[in-house]
């Protein structure tokens, strides 16, 4: 019986980016599907059902920011960015709309590749069995229902902001440290992006602290990480 391969969506204005990327891709094995601009991306991720999209930043007609939201909405296919170097707000952006992970331009193919099977052994790998609810005193979380509740109300979180959260609820009392949540929320090991985590959490502060500037729930352990507290 033959094994059905993974589809992979490229989108890259870029033709020789496209082209090396699609080579390698079916030489290892998968099916590809390209574009080379955004409203296309969401149309194709939409009637394809790509088992992961490949995401330029620049993208004419609807950049990628916009796509990689439009996506998400309605999917939750892994999807890695593909930014420059000088693009660093962007990238913070895209991991708080829902993106996975992303390589920065110009990338080694062997970079690529790793970053790509290891998207696709995660998705493999992810759980079916319902998530239990997490309450501690006025915050309530439930994974299953993707529903945050704070003092009775509902609270709106971004799928990364989701997550952190989750991540450091299920570990109360306990020091999650910086490199856990950087592999445990956004699924890489790069050192130079651990300010993602300090934007991610004064967010989350900002959502379910009484005082942000005095966090209760969310505290720092200086030089290690985070706590969650009940």
């Amino acid at each position: 019986m033959t094994e059905t391969k993974r589809k992979i969506l490229v989108v890259d204005d870029e033709v020789s980016i496209v082209r090396t990327l699609r080579f390698n891709l079916e030489r290892n094995g998968y099916e590809v599907r390209t574009a080379g601009d955004g409203r296309t991306a969401i149309s194709l991720a939409a009637t394809e059902c790509p088992d992961l999209v490949v995401l330029d930043i620049m993208l004419p007609l609807l950049d990628g920011i916009e796509a990689c939201k439009q996506i998400r909405r309605s999917s939750d296919v892994p999807i890695i960015m593909l930014t420059a170097k000088d693009q660093e707000i962007d990238k913070v952006l895209a991991l708080e709309l829902g993106a996975d992970d992303y390589v920065t331009k110009p990338f080694s193919l062997h970079e690529f590749m790793a970053r790509v099977k290891a998207r696709l052994r995660r998705k493999n790998g992810q759980a079916q069995q319902r998530e239990q609810v997490l309450e501690f005193g006025e915050v309530r979380l439930d994974p299953e229902r993707g529903q945050l509740t704070v003092r009775g109300d509902e609270v709106a979180l971004a799928p990364k902001e989701f997550k952190l959260l989750q991540l450091l609820m299920e570990n109360e009392g306990r020091i999650v440290t910086r490199q856990t949540l950087l592999d445990k929320v956004w699924g890489y090991d790069f050192e130079g992006e651990q300010q993602t985590i300090n934007v991610h959490v004064r967010w989350l502060r900002e959502k379910i602290e009484r005082d942000p500037n005095q966090p209760e729930r969310i505290v720092t352990v200086r030089g290690r990480g985070y706590v969650f507290k009940a």
